[in-house]
């Protein structure tokens, strides 16, 4: 693991945004069980809050009603820039239905009737703990 170098909370919060923007696909990760089970999904962000689109009738959303921790991976693909985000929180259906239109995307169509299909549902994740490795191996820990 790289060196724990220090920059302010806003430098750090910077640099985590510009890795949302750059990296849009996380490994996503809850828990079945005892177990941990992830998945690959898009990732979408307003500040360091975190959405993940998805169908109501999947496994994730059961999940997360018995346990709403989950686990978020994402950067480094073999490409540059090789930076990692690793991101611990807590995660639920949004009950904040403006969110829908706001992330909804024509690729969505495939799955969903459109942003008022009933089985379409943005998943929260509220950060407790972010971990922001960056291209020359400092390591940052933000903390909610």
């Amino acid at each position: 693991m790289g060196e724990l170098i220090h920059m302010t909370q806003q430098e750090l919060e910077s640099k985590i945004m510009k890795a949302l923007d750059t990296h849009r696909i996380a490994a996503f990760a809850t828990i079945e069980g005892n177990r941990p089970k992830a998945r690959y999904m898009a990732v979408f962000h307003d500040g360091l809050k975190i959405y993940l689109a998805s169908d109501r009738q999947t496994h994730k959303v059961e999940e997360l009603k018995e346990n709403p921790n989950v686990y978020l991976l994402l950067g480094y693909d073999g490409n540059w820039p090789k930076e990692v985000v690793e991101i611990q929180g807590s995660a639920e259906v949004t009950k904040n239905d403006s969110l829908r239109e706001k992330f909804w995307s024509e690729e969505f169509k495939r799955w969903f009737d459109g942003p008022n299909d009933p089985n379409y549902v943005i998943l929260e994740i509220s950060p407790s703990r972010i971990e922001y490795t960056g291209e020359d191996r400092e390591r940052q820990v933000w903390n909610a």
